[in-house]
């Protein structure tokens, strides 16, 4: 085939539509990788919520042309539509579910979600070039969308779920998140960027706060932290005294993100951070590594954060850890054991794993997770989820 013919990959989709007797078009814009809508029509104030729902699960789009604020209120309305479970006559209440089945259970969940997503995802803004959005009572939403987009020199199409997401996205960058253990002498914040995973659940960075470092550092005060996301570890790492953090990525928002971070922290001298597939070139005194907790296949690019594809990264920093570590120097591997609860990793799997990278364990420290999520037993992974133990694995070479 001639490849003059094939589309560009690093052109964006266009969106199409039929206007006044005319047809239209849009660059597609979608962070989550949506596919572009195949069928679009026009909808405004007069468009009912049961009407939009009928639409958006045939799917087919909605473009708005009404008032922004009433779509937001169309867009909760879709919500409640779907999260809506109708319940036969006659039927109980559905039996927690049973510890083996949660597997299965998660599957349906991570199922349902997609679903959910997708639907609300068919309520459409059009957005003039440079971010602005032409519609009555809308936001000024241009500097939302240039931190998670860039520059818009084009007109485009996104879906008001993802830009009511950016807006979110936005808010938590400007507030920051509290992390205690960054106290000098009050507590500092770390301000996470769109896609960036946000250190909200504080418990982990606990323990790197808390472990004992280890005596290799009086000799040589060098630190890899292995995925440095918002650089909230390395920061920890540079608090606690090391001398020389090397914080690697190989996402741009996060190397960006933790850059900035540092730099406000007045850590940056001390804190390299540098593009890398997990290690950088050398050895290290100690290596800190907080990879994806949940062996699953990430639905959207914003979830390779949470979701780790056959517990790639994990081995991947068990296999080469053993070359990356000074004599008498440690690993640290922080890991929720969710993963063991919901049936798609066990602790033989992980200790296997680790034995076979010539590795050996240390010790370890637990801490239970104090997320709102780990007390709804209304949570269709409740028991999993009150089960769960995070860790912080002392790891050396055999």
């Amino acid at each position: 085939m001639n490849s003059s013919l094939l589309p560009d990959p690093a052109e964006p989709p266009l969106i199409r539509w039929d206007e006044s007797g005319q047809s239209h078009c849009a660059r597609w814009r979608s962070e989550s990788g949506s596919p572009v809508p195949r069928r679009v029509v026009l909808a405004d104030d007069s468009l009912s919520a049961d009407a939009a729902y009928r639409l958006a699960c045939a799917g087919t789009a909605m473009l708005w042309r009404g008032d922004f604020q009433n779509a937001r209120q169309l867009l909760q309305a879709l919500a409640r539509r779907i999260d809506r479970k109708p319940r036969k006559r006659g039927q109980s209440p559905a039996a927690p579910t049973p510890l083996e089945s949660l597997a299965h259970a998660f599957n349906l969940y991570r199922l349902a979600r997609s679903q959910r997503a997708r639907t609300l995802g068919m309520l459409l803004l059009p957005f003039d070039a440079g971010h602005n959005l032409p519609l009555r009572r809308a936001p000024d939403v241009r500097r939302a969308c240039t931190e998670a987009y860039g520059p818009a020199p084009q007109p485009y199409v996104a879906s008001l779920r993802e830009l009511l997401g950016l807006i979110g996205a936005h808010e938590w960058r400007k507030k920051g998140v509290e992390i205690a253990a960054l106290a000098d002498p009050s507590p500092q914040r770390i301000h996470p960027h769109y896609g960036v995973y946000s250190p909200l659940r504080g418990e982990y960075v606990e323990l790197v706060a808390r472990a004992p470092l280890p005596a290799s550092l009086a000799s040589n005060s060098l630190a890899f932290d292995i995925g440095t996301g918002t650089g909230v570890l390395a920061a920890v790492l540079a608090r606690r005294g090391i001398a020389c953090v090397v914080a690697t990525d190989l996402d741009p928002r996060a190397l960006a993100c933790a850059r900035e971070n540092l730099a406000q922290l007045g850590l940056a001298q001390q804190v390299d951070v540098v593009p890398a597939d997990l290690f950088p070139p050398g050895r290290a005194a100690l290596v800190v590594c907080n990879p994806p907790w949940v062996p699953a296949r990430p639905s959207s690019p914003i979830e390779h954060a949470v979701y780790d594809p056959d517990s790639r990264m994990l081995r991947g920093f068990l296999g080469a850890l053993a070359e990356h570590l000074e004599v008498a120097g440690e690993g640290w591997l922080i890991l929720s054991d969710l993963a063991e609860h919901l049936g798609l990793r066990s602790r033989d799997e992980l200790l296997r794993w680790i034995g076979e990278a010539g590795l050996k364990v240390l010790g370890r420290l637990d801490v239970r997770p104090t997320h709102p999520k780990a007390s709804d037993a209304s949570d269709p992974l409740h028991a999993a989820r009150a089960a769960e133990l995070t860790s912080l694995w002392r790891l050396a070479s055999q």
